[in-house]
């Protein structure tokens, strides 16, 4: 493991020149967590004021500026947490929330209100409520670990869950969203890597990622290890203006993942959380970024690109639409109208 520090306070920022002062971010910093992990701090570009790795991690004031739509709860978990650190949305899955500390803070994270209290990570009483409750309801197949980041437990206390939630009969996977294949690639030891391709219920990986460079020679040497472990590998990435909310940008990183054996999964159209509205382009920026994929980019490097409708009321396709109804018409990937009989 290096030696070298998480960087956490606006002085540990600007002692590393990644801003130019202490005095303009200590109020974003009182509000939000903030978190650099060195290997994200190697990723970062000083030379680059516009730095994509930077403007994902690196506080700034603009932070500071809440619209009236933003909440702090922008996909309502809240109201569909039947008990602590538990979310059942869906019918078929649940999420569940170990704990709310993460190796690095994203800037636009949609949960930025509550992640980085070292002190909500759950109790054993909690831990037990909630895994009580997945089991009185057999409809519910699928157990997603999210956070916070579910790969802080440590490999001892993640073994344990896991083997808790394998051993309720109806759940026939589990899911991990992660961070850390990425911002701290040199927790993917090998025995994390074999604890999560054992046994008869897969683990799915959902690796947080939203630029090529953050898939760093060790993060892609993380997740190899993964892959030859026998973890099935997913990418979720959210669309973001000024990190990667170009074709281009878009095109590199759905490329490597395939690459890297990392299905796109999803493209997230950033959440309403509060302090957040320089990342979030219109809908209708990310659908004609989408479409212009269409057709350059091979079909399994192609996530959807997805809304979830703030309050809590679910995850949406947002993608451009091929087909027009009423007409009978059909667009290629190139713009082209072609009639499409019958109707």
């Amino acid at each position: 493991m290096s030696h070298r520090r998480t960087l956490r306070t606006p002085q540990d920022l600007l002692d590393a020149g990644l801003i130019a002062s202490a005095q303009a971010v200590e109020p974003v910093a009182r509000t939000y967590a903030v978190a650099l992990t060195p290997a994200v701090v190697d990723l970062i570009d000083g030379s680059d004021p516009a730095d994509p790795i930077a403007r994902q991690y690196v506080p700034s004031a603009e932070e500071l500026v809440t619209r009236p739509e933003e909440l702090a709860d922008p996909i309502g978990d809240a109201a569909y947490s039947p008990a602590k650190g538990l979310v059942h949305r869906y019918p078929d899955r649940v999420l569940l929330t170990p704990l709310l500390v993460c190796p690095v803070y994203c800037r636009f994270c949609f949960r930025r209100a509550r992640v980085g209290d070292s002190e909500a990570t759950m109790t054993e009483a909690e831990t037990e409520a909630a895994l009580a409750y997945v089991a009185e309801r057999p409809q519910i197949r699928e157990v997603i670990l999210t956070g916070g980041d579910p790969l802080m437990l440590g490999v001892k206390r993640l073994e344990d869950l896991l083997a808790r939630i394998r051993a309720i009969a109806h759940v026939e996977l589990v899911r991990i969203h992660s961070r850390v294949p990425v911002s701290d690639p040199e927790r993917i030891t090998a025995a994390l890597a074999r604890l999560l391709g054992e046994g008869d219920k897969p683990v799915w990986l959902a690796v947080h990622v939203n630029h090529v460079r953050e898939l760093s020679p060790p993060a892609r040497a993380g997740l190899a290890r993964l892959a030859r472990a026998g973890v099935p590998l997913l990418s979720q990435s959210v669309l973001l203006k000024g990190v990667n909310d170009s074709v281009e940008a878009l095109d590199d990183l759905f490329r490597a993942l395939v690459k890297n054996r990392v299905r796109p999964y999803y493209l997230h159209h950033p959440d309403l959380a509060p302090g957040t509205s320089h990342f979030r382009p219109s809908i209708a920026e990310g659908q004609a970024l989408m479409r212009r994929l269409r057709g350059r980019l091979t079909g399994i490097a192609q996530p959807t690109y997805v809304l979830d409708i703030p309050g809590g009321a679910g995850k949406v396709p947002v993608g451009p639409d091929y087909w027009d109804a009423e007409g009978g018409e059909v667009t290629d990937p190139q713009g082209g109208g072609h009639r499409y009989l019958p109707v």
